[in-house]
């Protein structure tokens, strides 16, 4: 249709006991900048192996994202959706940040974990204390890890993030003080084929290595394609 077009996402896939439910962040507005930070790996190390091969290196390079995105609780009743319209006009704009927020807290990385995961030790936690029991702060907490997502930006970049970081600025609130605009800003690191390996077994690990060699090989296949403008470009430019 006319006037449609393409949004980028966050999306995490959140473990539960049958299959990962994928919980999408959409971008209300694309953002109009972001920012694609790189940096170096790092050195192989001193001793023998710098001397035999001072350009030897570990590992990949750092990847990351920053990016603001801006939400709007009448424009998302403007657009039509029942859903959107009776989320929006109950609580603002929250539950799509309250999504962000979770972004951040980790999971239960044996694949029970993830939002309903957080509320049941949540709930849980409470329970025992209501009764005397240990409190969610003295339990043993289970082993965790930082919720893995794909920032999806068209069709050419879909990677597995962590949230680094997530600052979010309230502006204007309903008669609940439910926010109802805000912008956020947004830190993500892509994640890299080692740290994808630690993660447990299952569909959530498969999703985000495939992410990652299908991003990867693209750009290779791009950089290549770029090697037509090689000949053209360098004539005139080395004096040898």
């Amino acid at each position: 249709m006319p006037g449609k077009y393409m949004r980028g996402a966050i999306l995490q896939f959140m473990p539960t006991f049958l299959v990962p439910l994928p919980n999408v962040i959409i971008f209300q507005y694309n953002p109009e900048t972001i920012t694609h930070n790189w940096s170096q790996p790092e050195p192989a190390g001193g001793g023998e192996a710098h001397r035999a091969n001072p350009l030897a290196v570990r590992g990949l390079p750092g990847e990351s994202f920053s990016l603001s995105i801006s939400m709007d609780a009448g424009d998302m009743i403007a657009d039509g959706s029942p859903v959107a319209e009776g989320i929006a006009t109950v609580s603002g704009i929250y539950s799509r940040l309250a999504a962000l927020e979770m972004l951040l807290f980790p999971v239960d990385a044996t694949g029970g974990g993830g939002l309903v995961g957080s509320i049941s030790a949540s709930a849980g936690g409470l329970g025992a204390s209501l009764t005397g029991g240990a409190t969610a702060a003295s339990r043993t907490v289970p082993e965790s890890q930082a919720p893995v997502a794909l920032f999806v930006w068209g069709p050419g970049r879909i990677v597995p993030v962590r949230v680094t970081n997530l600052s979010i600025t309230e502006k204007l609130y309903d008669a609940l003080l439910n926010p109802t605009h805000a912008d956020a800003a947004l830190g993500l690191r892509v994640l890299t084929p080692e740290e994808l390996s630690a993660m447990e077994d299952g569909p959530l690990k498969e999703i985000a290595k495939t992410a990652y060699t299908y991003s990867q090989g693209l750009r290779q296949v791009l950089a290549i394609a770029n090697l037509a403008n090689a000949a053209e470009s360098i004539t005139g430019m080395l004096p040898f």
